[in-house]
């Protein structure tokens, strides 16, 4: 539920020891946007500490979480290889530390170290593999069903993510989820 990857985020500390001017540090208050969808953005980040989702909003105000990124996980990544606008907002939900890194300094990287190449690569197909199971599963099982697989990948996740986060990442209304709370307790 809560995606992380410590291989990516030692090495990028690694990097950051070689090259410290390659990597910024910012640091980002609860609920505060850290890229927002359809924007053009010229850095990418990862995640130093700390929790973020990643959504994409419709043209109703709804949002799908896609999924809640920690310790390790990048994103913006795909708009470097795109050249597209950001696809998603990502908004921190605690308090969350960053390495914000240029695309000119990202793609000098990739270009020039084969093992940061390999662990974006790595990072970026456990993020495409991840989707179809979880998307197949939430469409699969019923909320209640959804709901016991989040608490084993989560115990504590009701102290963590709000409900209406919960209810967005799985695609739900806010009253179905209280309801499958309800059934489940």
């Amino acid at each position: 539920m809560i995606r992380t990857d410590i291989d990516f985020l030692e090495y990028v500390e690694k990097i950051n020891e070689r090259h410290p001017d390659f990597f910024q540090k910012e640091k980002h208050s609860p609920k505060s946007i850290i890229l927002q969808q359809n924007k053009r953005y010229h850095h990418l980040y990862i995640i130093k500490k700390g929790i973020t989702k990643c959504y994409l909003s419709d043209e109703n105000g709804k949002d799908f979480i896609q999924e809640f990124l920690s310790e390790g996980m990048e994103f913006g990544e795909l708009e470097v290889f795109s050249g597209n606008l950001s696809y998603c907002s990502i908004e921190a939900i605690n308090h969350v530390e960053v390495y914000k890194i240029s695309y000119t300094h990202y793609t000098t990287l990739l270009d020039s170290d084969p093992i940061f190449n390999k662990l974006v690569i790595r990072s970026m197909a456990k993020k495409i593999g991840y989707k179809a199971p979880r998307h197949s599963f939430q469409q699969s099982y019923s909320i209640e069903a959804n709901l016991i697989k989040i608490k084993e990948l989560c115990p504590n996740f009701e102290n963590i993510f709000s409900k209406n986060d919960i209810s967005n990442y799985l695609g739900i209304t806010l009253r179905s989820l209280n309801r499958a709370l309800k059934n489940i307790s």
